[in-house]
């Protein structure tokens, strides 16, 4: 059994190498500069760029939703260096100030952006749509930027056991999987009996 595992660790690893190969030569499609909101007015796709060749739009389903917190949480960690190349921008239908409500609670430093459940996520939506309506799922859109022209290069949906959370490959080394854990908010639980007395509690 452990060298069928080691075989499927070769035969997944040339797959990644041959899916990587795919979405650098995908040609890229047009799109227009869509129009967002953040708490320093409105912005748009294009001014997103930041001066980058390419930008990174992670499609978060909103502060309600735990496995999206899931993904941001860890794509945090890796922000300094891909912004090193690449602009990152985080955007959901959530207004603003609840973004930044949320991004506080997480210590995220994403720049974040609102699309309101509008004209981008209809036409962006990782998910497609049902009829008129898009489907709000979690993911990822790169565009790139040529001159004053939108791109869309690439995109990928987002859910248990991707390649895009580390959390599912190391859960799976014990054999655990989406059906043994979920992911919480926090992790703390109240006592059934607060030997502090309990005044103040916030939780």
């Amino acid at each position: 059994m452990r060298e069928r595992i080691k075989e499927l660790q070769t035969e997944i690893y040339q797959k990644q190498m041959e899916l990587n190969k795919l979405r650098k030569e995908v040609e890229a499609t047009p799109v227009k500069n869509y129009e967002f909101q953040t708490l320093n007015g409105d912005t748009s796709l294009l001014d997103l760029f930041a001066g980058k060749e390419f930008l990174y739009v992670i499609h978060n389903m909103g502060a309600g939703c735990r496995y999206c917190t899931l993904w941001a949480d860890g794509f945090n960690a890796f922000l300094p260096h891909l912004e090193d190349k690449v602009s990152v921008v985080l955007a959901s239908k959530d207004s603003p100030e609840k973004q930044r409500a949320m991004a506080n609670d997480r210590g995220w430093r994403f720049r974040m952006v609102s699309h309101g459940g509008g004209e981008y996520l209809k036409e962006q939506s990782v998910g497609g749509a049902e009829g008129d309506k898009a489907l709000n799922y979690p993911g990822i859109v790169v565009y790139q930027k040529k001159g004053n022209e939108i791109l869309k290069k690439n995109w990928a949906v987002f859910g248990p056991g991707d390649e895009f959370c580390s959390q599912w490959n190391l859960l799976s080394l014990a054999g655990l999987g989406e059906g043994d854990w979920t992911p919480q908010f926090h992790y703390w639980k109240r006592p059934e009996k607060m030997e502090d007395g309990g005044q103040n509690l916030n939780d």
